[in-house]
């Protein structure tokens, strides 16, 4: 009896359901690969997994946006795409034992997952044209076949049962086990193994060389962005920063450095894909209720005009109590007042129309901000340079927008490409329409950089120092308490500006025992910062800072 005409009906099944799962990721390969290779001839964001995942975090609860940014950090967007990757795997796995036993179902099933790709990539809210479907669709459509091209070369998976044949010589008489309780046997329709080899491999080498050639496409077309960034050489500032004073930075081990180099400072955002905008063409547009004159500027423009250049801490909503998405750079930039002014456009306590300033990025993302703060002679900036060079990408090159004072959220617009003066009644920008407050001001903070929580020092002088912030109200005062002892006030370094953050430090004569350190701030308006701890949700976290030692 030859292996594809009697085999246990077991064995034929398991085999069947292998095989199919096998083809079923082959197929999934294919549709990704493909659809990476066309995505290079549309938009690497029309791809289904970036599609897909942006819109899983456009549709994700605020409270779980805020877990993921707070146990994952900025690796939150990696572990989203190795979730969705994992998912296809699976949906894979389970459309190739479906089409295993039933064909066309599971062809369909891959061309299902393409229509969902499909909307994903045309629902985003940077997509301009229908052509953000063809990844997904054409992608679909190369893996429906190649899954049902594979199922052919298994056969019908058709099986017919064949009683087992009875050994005469030995007497045995036929039971509906088989021989001597043999498992059952089926007559089974060929299946072409060779056959299935080959276009397995075919179909999985051809997969790889039409994704490799879509990822080399699709980094090709940033390369005239990556070239733009290169050959930039900001112009010197007509108004630089005065240079840190002496004394802002404490020279204590484990104290956050005064300036946060690029390469540590924090991110935050939605994007998947990191845009990668050529300066050469980029533009930014204003306009809306209450501009006169409505503008639309290039780089050069933008070079062209006085620039400033400041020492600002920017602070995310969605930074716990304690917690590292807060940073200090030296920003260079145009003040935004002063674009704003020439197109007319009057703070509402001016009598000007509009209340609210909506930016947008390439991407599609919209900031709100009060068109009263930008306008009320802080150094909110247009942004092109950060610590001493071009905007890494990142960070928003060529141009981010930053306000002084309010978290990010509600100011801090990356990869910026147009200004709507509206407002508040009239739109609700992306993170308002999710719960979060329409208005922002950042909350006076501090944090223990040192010692770390669970640290064990030794027993004699502690140095206890941290940083805290107000923007643009400035700190007045830092105290630590050691367990439910007094408030000790701590030494404060040398101020910079109110728009940065201040280091302080303590002088701790720690004795053996476990100790709760505690600290709290006093902002310049008199305000000492609430021990009431609340939630990031929805305007940002309040509360004190403490961290649990150990001195031997």
């Amino acid at each position: 009896m030859s292996e594809d005409q009697r085999v246990p009906r077991a064995q034929v099944a398991w085999r069947r359901c292998l095989l199919g799962a096998v083809s079923g990721l082959v197929a999934g390969y294919t549709a990704l690969a493909v659809a990476e290779l066309v995505s290079a001839a549309v938009r690497p964001q029309a791809g289904p997994v970036v599609a897909v995942g942006s819109a899983a975090i456009d549709r994700t609860p605020a409270a779980v946006k805020d877990y993921a940014i707070r146990h994952f950090g900025t690796n939150d967007k990696l572990v989203l795409q190795l979730g969705i990757l994992a998912t296809l795997t699976a949906l894979a796995l389970l459309l190739g034992v479906l089409a295993a036993h039933r064909r066309r179902a599971g062809a369909a099933g891959v061309l299902l997952f393409g229509v969902v790709g499909a909307w994903a990539a045309t629902s985003r809210p940077d997509s301009t044209s229908w052509t953000d479907a063809l990844p997904s669709a054409v992608g679909a459509v190369a893996g429906a076949g190649v899954l049902y091209l594979l199922m052919g070369r298994l056969g019908p998976g058709k099986a017919t049962h064949t009683p087992a044949p009875v050994n005469q010589s030995r007497g045995d008489t036929p039971t509906a086990a088989g021989p001597a309780g043999s498992a059952a046997v089926t007559r089974e329709a060929g299946w072409d193994r060779r056959g299935f080899i080959i276009a397995v491999t075919a179909a999985a080498a051809a997969s790889t060389a039409a994704g490799a050639v879509g990822r080399t496409l699709n980094n090709s077309r940033g390369q005239s962005a990556v070239a733009s960034r290169s050959n930039l050489l900001l112009p010197a500032p007509a108004s630089a920063a005065d240079a840190v004073p002496k004394g802002a930075q404490l020279r204590i081990p484990g104290v956050s450095l005064f300036v946060t180099p690029n390469k540590d400072f924090y991110r935050v955002d939605t994007a998947l894909v990191v845009p990668k905008v050529d300066a050469t063409t980029w533009r930014l547009r204003i306009h809306g209720k209450g501009v006169t004159r409505p503008m639309t500027l290039t780089f050069d423009d933008l070079l062209r005009r006085e620039l400033v250049e400041r020492h600002i801490t920017l602070t995310c909503v969605s930074n716990e109590v304690g917690g590292p998405y807060v940073g200090n750079a030296r920003w260079i930039g145009v003040r935004l007042a002063d674009l704003l002014a020439e197109c007319g456009v009057k703070p509402p306590s001016k009598g000007g129309r509009a209340d609210q300033l909506v930016a947008r990025s390439v991407d599609g993302m919209t900031i709100g901000s009060p068109v009263e703060d930008v306008m009320d002679g802080r150094d909110a900036l247009l942004a092109v340079g950060m610590n001493s060079e071009p905007l890494p990408f990142e960070h928003g090159f060529p141009v981010r927008m930053l306000v002084p004072g309010l978290y990010g959220y509600v100011s801090a617009c990356k990869w910026i490409e147009d200004i709507e003066l509206t407002t508040f009644d009239a739109y609700d920008s992306y993170w308002v329409k999710r719960k979060w407050a329409r208005r922002a001001p950042i909350k006076t903070q501090t944090r223990i950089d040192t010692p770390k929580p669970f640290a064990r020092p030794t027993a004699g002088i502690v140095m206890v120092a941290g940083v805290a912030w107000a923007q643009h109200r400035g700190i007045d005062n830092v105290e630590v308490r050691i367990d439910d002892g007094p408030w000790q006030r701590a030494d404060l370094a040398t101020e910079d500006t109110r728009d940065t953050w201040r280091q302080w430090s303590l002088t701790w004569k720690a004795t053996r025992g476990t100790h709760t350190l505690t600290v709290r701030a006093t902002d310049r308006t008199g305000r000492i910062q609430t021990e009431r701890r609340t939630r990031t949700i929805p305007d940002g976290a309040s509360g004190w800072h403490s961290v649990v030692v150990t001195v031997d």
